[in-house]
């Protein structure tokens, strides 16, 4: 299942997808979990990238907060 929002992180506000699943995978989830795809943006740019495997790590604190925000609630 596909989630596509907005979240306000310190000053940063960033668009995000998310495709997750009702059960984790091994193979393809962050951590072994339910994520298997996920993207954050911010002002336009790429600031973090999961395809099921990194792509992009996380560019700063901001957006290390929103990816453990995003993890928490789908993950």
């Amino acid at each position: 299942m596909w989630a596509e929002g907005s979240i306000k992180v310190q000053n940063s506000i960033f668009h995000y997808w998310v495709k997750h699943y009702e059960e984790p995978s091994e193979d393809y989830g962050i951590d072994g979990g339910r994520i298997s795809k996920l993207m954050l943006k911010r002002d336009g740019k790429i600031t973090y990238s999961y395809y099921r495997g990194l792509d992009i790590a996380p560019t700063d604190k901001a957006t290390e907060t929103t990816l453990a925000i995003l993890m928490k609630e789908y993950n």
